[in-house]
């Protein structure tokens, strides 16, 4: 008996031990796969933020060499503190200058220095400022200082808080008005418990010279990125994505469906769209620029506002074209017959005025006086004046439907509005060759006018 019962009590733990060997079992195979898939999701989204960050220095290897330059500023900073003798002239205070690069150390040469030079003269006049606000709530007494030190504090906030709404103030200045309410406040609140006011400012002025002076030095000597080169640049650039879309915009338009390939296959097409939004890209690189010295064909009072000027009327023509663009892919497109008429006319209008642009672009790119953009425009007015003729003639009879006319008229007269635009563009672009006095180079063949027939007659 007593056997079974020793018998029985090592079966029941066996099968206890397996009952729950089964559990862990089945515990671990439902949490398996949500563990898995989870490991999995990370895994995939760190190869994703890496691949992100590789692309990023691909299409842009600036930005790489820009964070090596940025760290070995901050690593230059940091010697004050590790380096004793430096650390005993300057104590704690030696970390104003590694803020100061932290905050003042930018991608372009212009960024860079404006915000130096704003951060430097606004701790210098803060410093001033704030000593001798200190020195007149002295003479107020023990019980009048922090009264007078308030009142003070009070109305440089109040003052240069209300000054950065000032358009021209804020665009150039807004950082060292930030940084003057700043220091000012600091060194006042400060100097009210530290007699030492003067050695205060000392050193807050000095330290943020080094750092500011490090940057600026740095960002000029080591790969410099000029933020005048990038808007030059980009002004150019903008001009050549529009030529792109009109030179294609004729044959893409007048092309029925049948005739190829779908038009949303067409890439060259949506190039424009990046001129709508760049109004404020172009406003920040020619604040940036006016900052920067002269530097390879760029003088130190560069006409960046002439670029402004040719920015806007570009993307004057950008609207224009959007507006284009969809008739392109429209749900309704006017017949094979009534498109035919004025094919050719707008055609024309579309691909010279295409060219005019592009024209204009390398003109900027290389600063040589754009001659040929001059014929392709005067083209393009001819081609308008043909179309007007068109219209006048009797296009189409009476049992013409109006509403299927009304897309291709649409067309046409946004056409002629690019036309005006080109225009536009070509006097200012004019305007700052005459600026900058751009290479007079002839070209040595001269573009084909247009066989209309018509006389080449402008618009106004």
């Amino acid at each position: 008996m007593q056997a079974f019962l020793i018998t029985f009590c090592i079966s029941a733990m066996d099968l206890e031990c397996a009952s729950q060997e089964t559990v862990k079992q089945g515990l671990l195979a439902r949490g398996w796969p949500p563990i898995k898939g989870f490991s999995k999701h990370v895994k995939t989204k760190v190869l994703e933020f890496f691949s992100l960050l590789i692309k990023l220095g691909q299409d842009d290897p600036r930005r790489v060499v820009h964070s090596l330059k940025a760290g070995l500023a901050l690593t230059l900073v940091s010697l004050f503190y590790y380096y004793q003798p430096l650390y005993k002239s300057f104590g704690v205070s030696a970390m104003w200058a590694v803020i100061t690069v932290v905050v003042v150390f930018e991608f372009s040469v212009g960024a860079t220095l404006g915000k130096g030079v704003n951060r430097g003269l606004a701790t210098l006049l803060a410093g001033g400022l704030a000593v001798a606000a200190h020195q007149l709530a002295n003479l107020s007494g023990r019980i009048g200082e922090p009264i007078v030190l308030g009142i003070f504090v009070f109305l440089q906030a109040a003052v240069s808080t209300f000054v950065r709404f000032c358009p021209q103030i804020k665009a150039r200045y807004d950082y060292g008005l930030l940084i003057f309410i700043l220091t000012f406040s600091l060194i006042s609140i400060s100097g009210f418990r530290d007699d030492e006011v003067l050695e205060l400012v000392h050193k807050r002025l000095l330290t943020v010279l080094i750092g500011g002076s490090t940057c600026v030095i740095i960002s000029v000597l080591v790969f410099p990125v000029w933020a005048g080169q990038d808007l030059h640049n980009l002004i150019a650039s903008n001009m050549e994505k529009l030529g792109i879309f009109l030179e294609g915009f004729g044959d893409e338009y007048f092309k029925m469906p049948e005739d190829g390939e779908s038009k949303e296959d067409r890439p060259f097409l949506q190039g424009y769209k990046s001129v709508l939004d760049s109004k404020t890209n172009e406003d920040a690189l020619a604040n940036f620029a006016r900052w920067e010295p002269r530097h390879g064909r760029f003088q130190f009072r560069h006409p960046w506002k002439q670029y402004l000027k040719i920015g806007a009327l570009t993307r004057k023509c950008a609207y224009r074209i959007e507006s284009l663009n969809g008739h392109l892919y429209a749900d309704i497109q006017a017949k094979r017959e009534i498109r035919s008429k004025i094919q050719e006319t707008c055609t024309t209008m579309s691909m010279e005025s295409g060219k005019a642009l592009k024209e204009l672009s390398m003109a900027i790119k290389t600063m040589v006086k754009p001659f040929a953009a001059d014929i392709h425009i005067e083209n393009s007015k001819s081609s308008v004046k043909n179309l007007d003729t068109l219209l006048k003639s009797g296009l189409w009879d009476d049992e013409t439907d109006l509403l299927e006319v009304v897309p291709v008229a649409t067309v046409a007269s946004l056409l002629i509005d690019v036309v005006t635009c080109t225009a536009e563009i070509a006097e200012s672009v004019n305007e700052l060759a005459t600026m900058l006095k751009f290479e007079v180079v002839e070209p040595t063949v001269s573009p084909e006018k247009p066989e209309t027939g018509q006389p080449k007659i402008g618009i106004s």
